[in-house]
């Protein structure tokens, strides 16, 4: 009984405990709930001062075309109207420009003869009634008119949501809000028309009160396809299902109908109304043109903050609210200074031709004060008739609340996490004349009920988290089990449906080890058991708080297999967990193999077995294969390395983007390199510097061409795709396959997938952290591996290039190009290198440049010499010794090039403008990260090691490219076994509830209850039939009573697989799995066919580099005669021309193509930095609100458990220490 008691609790008096620090998720801060506010306020304004400044010189414009105005003369006129034609077609060319580069880089699918002839119906009716609206009858109108008549082009879309509304039989309170809608604008319309046909009636007037009411109707059907789908009408939805098809198609046709209209009426109507286009002179070079080009810059930059706002979940406040008061804003600005007159001096003119404004305020004041003369001269304004100013008025109201009321289901638009600008707006571009209305009335509609629908009927995601590890240290392992269990426990498993769902596996390679009577798991395996025991208790722990006897923790399965050994963890909120030990006598080791036996499993064996069960079951193959096809396309498979640490944020970020866009087939994270030491420092500036320019530069102008298999998330439909995962399976017979698919899997993959079509994305919010080489040895070995495979891929990839952009849309023959010139300045870095150490002797040494150059080029082809020579450690020492002697050297470049900036008085100089604009360029690139700033500090780091990074690890890895070893963790020494009791001891020590503290392992096996080894059995099989069944593994298994004894306190019963699992693992093992036979001829073979790519490449690889080195030999040798002189500039703007800085051609190319090249980079950055904050700000709404109603529940149950209980005197009591995210016993 003592004993027992023992084991139950801890003795009062070593109470203490060593848990691991558990960083939970850094969501509910303050500063993140105020950079989602700030950027939504900011964002609002911003869309509502572009709005301002849209709405107001379009007005200004149809303003300068009244005859009562005075700002241009009656003989300009038409000066104005054809401003306002360039401001109709300026969204239809910047639509058109959109569309062609899509249609010729991307999609060009051609729409049907009906689409087409109904596509050019709709564009001629909306592009004529904008036309005659906006230029043949808005300029007879006042400027309250003009300002409120444009929101009456809301009518058909209120008429269609009372149609689509009334067919769904929606409730009768929502379809009166529509109702209402045209009730307002009819209304409108009427007084409108008796403000001037009942108070000022004359036959132009009348004509273009007519011709406003058709035009704006006309204008009202461009939002047609919102809801044409709602009808049931099998004519528009083939339609709309077809302009979705051929979408860029259709968008350069109708702008093109657009600008031909919109010119035919301006051509037409000048000469009609008695003007001559002659007289369109000087003014139109003056105030017309910036008028035009403020609207069209503001309402596409207003356009593009309201997609922002609506992106980042600020729907009402950032878009629907300062749309509304875009229009009563600018009717206070036209009509606040109607008591302000010209100075007298000024008022004797009437057009410009006779006054020039001299200042900005002057112009303003008087287009201001000429465009309220538009209200002053009418007759109901001068005689002050009060019939016609309530029903100027009540005109003007009615159209802004029917406008209103016709967009009011924007209110209460339900948008995703992330959503895609397509399924905001129906159209992609807005209306120039229109552009709140067109902003509003294109917002996509949906039928509550139908949203209601959806929501209930949403899809689960299925996300495999797929661990490969190997010769993982405690520390390491440490961290990818908690990253788990925190993604347990932010997704518990429930009855009830989630929107994700998570299941966990881990792939340890080489588990096993011989002992005298069979095989035991080795020490890495025993390690990786304690490490989950460890976290397991922690986490369990869901009210350290309470005065409660902690509860035994469950029992859990260990599972003999056909390749080694399985152990099966329900975590502590539900969710499986399995850890596959694998025998390499049973099955093929190493990584990739590891990456297929998981792919099968999970998408051949989990996801196809149970349609195929169906099929014989006799369900219906159509909806089989349509329910196979949405799972597919709902798994997902989170690639992971052993040591991977990770937020559950950064892996809803990946699931998000992969959700979003169904081509896209993958996605990667920031990946942070963690640890100390100088090559850690240098590896962190290195993979900042990677991310912030190289891969969004991939992202934005094309896709990213390594997913890094550390952290990345796949797509089930992407891997099981044609010529993807049945190629991933080939075992690697020629010496180029050793490099690219066994020396860099991850990339190969991703080839396989960009290759197929798919798209593979980056984004920067989703940060994991994974251990980086903290040795020199280590780091080479790392980059020898990577550096051939990635320039075989990127070759592969670039080879099939044309096949590649055909049959996939992000790959455009321009993107081809891009790599191409990346893929040549990595060629050349050795050249280059060795060019830029010329440049340091001339700098510090003054030598001659030629001599210069040949004496940089010494050391590099002495240590290529020797790499041909020497062992590979060997060639690593010399590497180093020779990388700290180029510290030294690039140290006493800067100082140099310092020095010299002084004596030369200026810093524009060659040398002097590439350092400054690369030190101005990285801090401005880290300063948009601002969470990763400090990294800066690494950058002299980096620039110190350049020589080393690309030039002797380049001669390094080519040299050694016949070496296909692995490189790390290969030569990393086994597991003392008094390391691990150490461990063992300290995990022992680390469980507060069950066992005795500093018993030795003998007591505790001696102790060891007879329950903990009991075998539970599958219902369906039992133990016998499966060790039948199986090929003759053991007659004893040693090494489940091995791990059942090592884990006594964490019981592991044993079970046993299905059968048809069992007959799967077999035939996974024959086919693709099987242990490779050791074979000396073929790896004689496979070694001389190594030496032989190794020799060719290296070849081919420095004589690229010798041309260009001699290249610049020659032209430095020729001199002055072919050299580009640059004159001395100094910082205030004068220059020397006595003095000139002289460069040779091939280096002004390079320097200006690297100059590009980084610039191009630095400008996707800008832009993904953009999407990147639009996405973690949406994602931080939706997550707070999650969080909020979480710790709710929480709570409530934290309450409902708090009930009194005793203990004996030896109890241990446990709180939670509120300075550290761990759990304390006291």
């Amino acid at each position: 009984m003592k004993q027992q008691q023992r084991h139950e609790f801890r003795p009062s008096w070593d109470l203490c405990r060593e848990v691991p620090y558990i960083q939970d998720e850094q969501m509910p801060k303050k500063r993140v709930q105020f950079l989602k506010w700030f950027s939504c306020a900011i964002v609002g304004m911003l869309v509502f001062v572009l709005a301002l400044l849209s709405k107001t010189s379009f007005l200004l414009l149809i303003t300068f075309g009244n005859n009562q105005t005075k700002i241009i003369c009656s003989e300009q006129k038409p000066t104005a109207l054809l401003g306002i034609g360039f401001v109709l077609v300026g969204s239809s060319v910047l639509l058109l420009l959109k569309s062609t580069w899509k249609f010729i880089f991307k999609s060009a699918t051609m729409p049907s003869k009906k689409t087409l002839f109904w596509v050019l119906c709709v564009e001629f009716l909306v592009a004529l009634g904008a036309a005659v609206l906006t230029i043949v009858a808005m300029p007879h109108f006042d400027i309250v008119t003009n300002v409120m008549i444009l929101n009456s082009v809301s009518i058909l879309s209120s008429v269609f949501q009372v149609v689509a509304e009334c067919l769904a039989k929606e409730r009768k309170r929502l379809i009166m809000l529509p109702v209402c809608s045209i009730f307002l604008i009819v209304t409108g319309y009427v007084l409108f028309a008796i403000s001037y046909l009942a108070f000022e009636s004359s036959l132009a007037i009348n004509i273009s009160v007519g011709l406003a009411i058709v035009g704006t109707i006309f204008v009202s059907v461009n939002w047609w396809e919102n809801y044409s789908t709602l009808f049931a009408v099998s004519f528009l939805e083939d339609i709309s299902r077809d302009i979705a098809q051929s979408r860029n198609v259709v968008c350069i046709i109708s702008s093109l109908v657009r600008i031909l209209v919109t010119s035919a009426v301006v051509g037409a109507y000048v000469p009609l109304s008695g003007q001559e286009w002659k007289l369109v002179k000087l003014v139109f070079e003056t105030v017309v043109v910036s008028l035009v080009a403020i609207q069209i810059a503001s309402s596409a930059l207003c356009r593009w903050f309201v997609v922002v706002a609506c992106k980042m979940h600020a729907l009402r406040r950032s878009f629907v609210l300062p749309m509304y008061l875009a229009s009563i804003t600018v009717l206070a600005v036209f009509l606040v200074p109607t008591t302000v007159r010209l100075p007298k001096s000024n008022q004797t003119s009437t057009c410009f031709d006779n006054f020039q404004p001299k200042s900005s305020d002057e112009w303003l004041l008087l287009m201001l004060t000429d465009a309220i003369r538009t209200l002053n001269t009418r007759d109901i304004v001068v005689h002050k008739k009060t019939g016609g100013l309530v029903c100027l008025g009540c005109s003007a109201l009615s159209w802004w609340l029917g406008l209103m009321l016709s967009t009011v289901y924007i209110w209460y638009l339900k948008i995703h996490r992330i959503e895609r600008t397509q399924d905001l707006f129906v159209r992609r571009m807005y209306e120039g004349a229109f552009l709140e209305q067109s902003m509003l009335l294109n917002t996509r509609f949906e039928i509550r009920k139908r949203i209601k629908e959806k929501k209930c009927a949403k899809e689960t995601i299925r996300v495999f988290l797929c661990a490969t590890m190997w010769h993982e240290t405690y520390d390491e392992m440490m961290k990818i089990i908690i990253s788990m269990f925190r993604l347990d426990k932010y997704r518990p498993k429930t009855k009830e449906q989630h929107d994700v769902e998570f299941e966990f596996h881990i792939y340890f390679d080489d588990a096993f080890k011989d002992v005298d009577n069979g095989r035991h798991a080795n020490e890495y395996a025993e390690i990786l058991v304690d490490v989950i025991k460890e976290v397991y208790t922690i986490f369990s722990e869901e009210d350290p708080c309470t005065f409660k006897q902690k509860a035994a923790l469950p029992r859990q399965k260990i599972i003999n297999t056909p390749y080694g050994g399985r152990l099966e963890y329900t975590l502590p909120k539900g969710n499986l967990m399995m850890v596959h030990l694998k025998d390499k006598t049973l099955i093929r080791h190493k990584k990739r193999w590891s990456q297929i036996m998981y792919l099968y499993y999970i998408l051949g064996w989990s996801l196809n077995r149970q349609y195929f069960k169906k099929l014989k079951a006799g369900e219906e193959l159509d909806s089989l294969k349509e329910n196979l096809k949405k799972d597919k396309e709902n798994t997902y498979i989170l690639a992971l390395d052993g040591d991977t640490d990770f937020q559950p944020s950064a892996v809803m970020l990946l699931i998000d983007r992969l959700k979003l866009y169904p081509e896209v087939g993958a996605a990667c994270g920031r990946i942070h390199p963690t640890g100390t030491g100088p090559m850690v420092w240098y590896q962190k500036f290195e993979y900042a510097v990677g991310h912030w320019l190289q891969k969004t530069a991939e992202h934005v102008f094309g896709c990213v061409l390594c997913s890094p298999g550390c952290f990345s998330l796949f797509r089930g439909a992407a891997l099981m795709d044609n010529n993807v995962m049945k190629r991933y399976t080939t075992k690697a017979s020629e010496a180029s396959h050793y490099v690219q698919y066994d020396q860099g899997e991850d990339r190969w993959l991703c080839t396989l997938l960009l290759q197929q079509g798919w798209r593979v994305e980056y984004n920067a919010a989703s940060d994991a952290y994974t251990n980086a080489p903290q040795d020199f040895k280590e780091f080479y070995n790392q980059r020898r591996r990577w550096g051939p495979s990635t320039m075989a891929n990127t070759i592969d990839l670039l080879g099939s290039g044309g096949l590649t952009s055909q049959r996939n849309s992000s790959i455009s023959k321009l993107y081809i190009l891009y790599q191409i010139i990346s893929m040549a300045a990595s060629i050349l870095g050795p050249a280059t290198i060795c060019l830029m150490i010329s440049g340091s002797f001339v700098f510090i040494l003054n030598m001659d440049e030629n001599i210069a150059l040949a004496l940089a080029i010494v050391p590099p082809i002495v240590y290529l010499i020797l790499c041909f020579k020497l062992k590979s450690d060997t060639q690593i020492k010399i590497a180093a010794i020779m990388s700290i002697l180029y510290a030294f050297l690039m140290a006493g470049t800067i100082l140099s090039i310092i020095g010299d900036l002084v004596k030369q008085k200026t810093f524009l100089t060659p040398s002097g403008l590439f350092l400054i604009g690369m030190v101005v360029l990285y801090i401005i690139t880290a300063a948009l990260h601002p969470q990763e700033f400090s990294l800066v500090i690494y950058g002299l780091l980096y620039f110190l090691c350049i020589p080393s990074g690309y030039l002797l690890l380049v001669i390094y890895s080519i040299v050694n490219l016949n070496n296909v070893t692995w490189g790390t963790r290969e030569t990393g020494s086994q597991a003392k076994t008094t390391t691990v009791d150490t461990i063992k001891k300290k995990v022992m020590n680390a469980t507060c509830c069950k066992c005795p503290c500093l018993e030795s392992e003998d007591l505790s096996e001696k102790t060891l209850p007879a329950e903990t080894i009991t075998k539970t059995e599958k219902p369906h099989i039992s133990l016998e039939t499966q060790r039948d069944h199986e090929f003759q593994l053991s007659p004893h298994q040693t090494w489940i009573e091995h791990l059942q004894m090592k884990s006594y306190e964490f019981p592991l019963d044993e079970s046993a697989l299905p059968l048809d699992e069992i007959d799967f693992w077999r035939e996974l093992q024959k086919k693709y799995l099987e242990p490779l036979k050791e074979n000396k001829e073929q790896q004689e073979k496979v070694a001389d066919d190594l030496r032989e790519l190794r020799n060719k490449v290296t070849f081919a690889f420095f004589f690229c580099n010798a041309l260009w080195l001699v290249a610049t030999f020659f032209l430095q040798a020729i001199g002055d005669s072919i050299s580009i002189k640059i004159p001395k500039i100094y910082p205030n703007g004068t220059y020397d021309p006595t003095e000139v800085f002289s460069l040779d051609p091939i280096a002004l190319m390079f320097l200006l193509s690297f100059t590009v090249l980084l610039l191009m980079q630095f400008v996707a950055m800008l832009y993904h930095r953009i999407y990147t904050l639009i996405h973690f700000v949406a994602y931080a709404d939706t997550e707070i609100k999650s969080y909020r109603k979480q710790s709710h529940q929480s709570h409530q149950i934290l309450d409902s458990n708090h009930q009194p209980e005793t203990y004996g005197p030896d109890t241990a009591l446990c709180f939670q220490n509120p300075s550290a995210r761990s759990i304390t016993s006291v």
